[in-house]
């Protein structure tokens, strides 16, 4: 940038040069000492220059960065702006939202108080049945020690001159039952009662009698083996037989009241054991009595309207 001011001083030298004709030396010397005094501010206004170019440069650049920090912020704007707007769409979906659930808030109010009216009925009637309830508690703890002392006692009286094998007392659940096997109460293949069975069946009945409100249910069991005769065509027919020589001989050798007594054939079927072995036959060929309470009776302590105030 200094070279047209160079050019310049040149001019203002040839053109003092061709006055030196016309102008005294003293004269000359003074247009020389301003010659010099022009060509320093000249150098002085091309370093100004220079130095306002390179400001000009540094100021393009910055206006530049300032440029694309402006789109940056615009496109984060933007960005932005985006985002409030999806905001406010979940906002008003919130207040939607929140709008519904206040409408199923007083429909629940409404609904609490009809059911707060059901919970007090149904109060109400739990606490009409907690009577009954008790009732039937106590009822259940009465069976399940008079079925204990039941049980207690037949053992006691059958231990006496009978092998373990041959007698098993038991309670299960609301009932006490004898199993007998086949070879003490019977003769071989036959329902004709041994003269041992009678005894035994003598002792059962003294507990039977004591216990007047008690039913006796006598099951017949056989194994699967056929048997077919004159007067018996299978396992059914023996079974049945046998129960009924067994509640025959307690009526009438032992006095029972045939109005509490019941029985029943099963034939070889609810095993105890597998009918593979000799073993298994003969545990399943057996006569149970079962000691239960009466039908009407329980079904009395089951009905609300019997409970007592």
């Amino acid at each position: 940038m200094q070279a047209p001011f160079k050019h310049y001083g040149w001019m203002l030298l040839l053109c003092a040069l061709a006055l030196t004709s016309c102008v005294s030396k003293k004269e000359y010397l003074a247009l020389q000492q301003e010659l010099e005094v022009a060509n320093k501010d000249l150098g002085k206004c091309g370093e100004s220059l220079n130095d306002y170019m390179e400001r000009l440069s540094a100021c393009q650049r910055e206006k530049q960065g300032l440029r694309a920090d402006l789109q940056t912020a615009q496109s984060k704007l933007q960005i932005r702006q985006e985002q409030v707007d999806d905001l406010k769409e979940l906002i008003d979906d919130f207040r939607e939202q929140r709008d519904k659930q206040l409408n199923q808030v007083d429909d629940l109010t409404t609904l609490s108080q009809s059911a707060s009216e059901n919970i007090r009925e149904t109060l109400s009637q739990l606490q009409s049945k907690d009577k009954y309830i008790q009732m039937l508690q106590a009822a259940k703890t009465r069976a399940d020690s008079i079925n204990l002392a039941l049980a207690v006692n037949l053992k006691g009286v059958l231990s006496e001159g009978i092998e373990d094998e041959d007698v098993e007392v038991k309670v299960d659940k609301t009932v006490v039952f004898v199993n007998l096997s086949d070879k003490m109460l019977y003769q071989t293949g036959s329902y004709r009662i041994t003269s041992r069975a009678n005894e035994v069946l003598g002792k059962i009945a003294k507990i039977i009698k004591s216990r007047p409100n008690l039913e006796v249910m006598v099951e017949g069991y056989t194994d699967s083996q056929p048997i077919n005769t004159s007067c018996i065509r299978d396992n059914w027919d023996l079974s049945v037989l046998r129960s009924t020589s067994v509640v025959r001989a307690l009526q009438e050798q032992h006095g029972i009241d045939p109005n509490r007594l019941i029985a029943a054939g099963r034939g070889e079927y609810n095993t105890l054991a597998s009918n593979a072995t000799a073993e298994g036959r003969a545990k399943n060929r057996r006569t149970r009595i079962i000691i239960l309470p009466k039908l009407d009776q329980f079904y009395d302590l089951l009905n609300p309207n019997e409970v007592p105030d």
